[in-house]
């Protein structure tokens, strides 16, 4: 029997729950760190070891975090559903839950790419120092889609809300774009299920199950809902 394809955007309220800090907080700050201080294209042509620094401490970070039970889920609904995760998380939690399939929008903090060339891109799981060059001879920097630049993944995951079976939505606020739009992808007669601890705007969009509850009790309730 063919699997139902079963499409999630996750955000970094999946990963809350394991540790890892959202960025969105009420005063505008990540971990102590002005946004535009380390994570845009002007930081990091201003002070490069600044954004260094500042990633290889958020590297350590997800190395130390583990899975939590909301990743777990979500690896689990593999033996129901064909699952694609689209994730707006730079961490590799769904990975190691066991999740196969997994599509990150905005990098991953555990590999680093050329400057110049973002093709480029290697592991690295320690830090990356200033002076360290990839083979084009060009600064190596974190593999992070920052703000102010393109996201190269957004068409293909466009795509793969367009012809998903089921969408659902997790631990995201839908404020953050263009990964917040996704959700207008789906087709209005798509199942759509959003679970997070405080519901966002949700009133125009067609065949929605709320579940307003953080992401690891949340994503019990929809396992129940999807397979019973």
């Amino acid at each position: 029997m063919v699997k139902k394809k079963l499409v999630v955007l996750t955000g970094a309220g999946i990963s809350a729950e394991s540790g890892l800090k959202t960025f969105r907080d009420s005063d505008g700050l990540w971990e102590g760190y002005d946004i535009e201080e380390v994570a845009t294209p002007r930081a990091w042509r201003k002070n490069p070891q600044l954004v260094l620094d500042f990633y290889n401490m958020r590297r350590k970070n997800v190395v130390e975090a583990k899975p939590n039970s909301a990743h777990l889920v979500l690896a689990e609904l593999q033996d129901f559903f064909e699952v694609i995760i689209v994730t707006q998380n730079i961490d590799d939690l769904h990975e190691r839950a066991g999740s196969r399939s997994v599509l990150h929008l905005h990098g991953e903090i555990l590999k680093m790419r050329s400057e110049k060339n973002e093709q480029l891109i290697y592991p690295i799981h320690d830090d990356i120092q200033l002076g360290q060059l990839a083979e084009d001879g060009a600064q190596l920097r974190p593999h992070i889609v920052w703000f102010e630049e393109p996201v190269p993944m957004m068409e293909k995951a466009v795509q793969l809300v367009a012809h998903a079976d089921l969408f659902a939505v997790v631990g995201t606020s839908l404020l953050v774009y263009p990964a917040a739009g996704l959700v207008h992808y789906a087709p209005p007669f798509l199942p759509k299920y959003i679970v997070d601890k405080k519901i966002p705007d949700v009133s125009g969009i067609r065949n929605l199950h709320a579940i307003e509850a953080p992401a690891t009790t949340g994503m019990q309730q929809l396992r129940d809902l999807l397979v019973g």
